[in-house]
């Protein structure tokens, strides 16, 4: 996993709408990269929608968000319509972008081992490096944590 000091891999992916994304799209800005484990779930719905909610104070400070999940872009478009979120969702369906980040790989749940995505948000400056790496989100306030932990 990426992280804080390293740069920022230039990712690239499509989002919820067909649109080309890629990190060149935010140089010189400072961006939020959050991986989600898969759209339209509990967890992962209170986490875009407090983004979503707090979104005027995130961009107050300069951020840019993109989220990224390994979901087609069909069920990214829904999470996104059906919550109405502003901003773009890479459906990373090959995991090339989790697995830039190194957020794909072993999990637990209930017993279980299987591979999946951990849930974790990379704050980035202006300069294309990590500044902070959240890796115990609170889905519920997860921009009180983005702007708490800003460096």
């Amino acid at each position: 996993m990426l992280k804080v000091g390293d740069k920022v891999p230039d990712f690239k992916g499509i989002d919820q709408e067909g649109n080309d994304i890629s990190y060149q799209d935010y140089a010189g800005k400072k961006l939020v990269v959050f991986f989600y484990p898969k759209a339209s779930t509990p967890g992962c719905t209170a986490e875009a929608c407090d983004l979503r909610d707090n979104e005027n104070a995130l961009k107050a400070q300069g951020y840019y968000l993109v989220g990224v999940s390994a979901d087609s872009v069909k069920r990214q478009k829904n999470f996104a319509e059906k919550n109405n979120l502003p901003f773009p969702l890479i459906a990373d369906e090959n995991h090339d972008v989790l697995n830039a980040f190194g957020v794909w790989g072993p999990k637990k749940f209930m017993g279980r081992e299987f591979d999946g995505i951990h849930r974790t948000t990379f704050i980035i400056d202006e300069n294309g490096i990590i500044t902070d790496v959240i890796e115990k989100v609170k889905t519920k306030e997860h921009a009180k944590q983005i702007l708490e932990n800003k460096k």
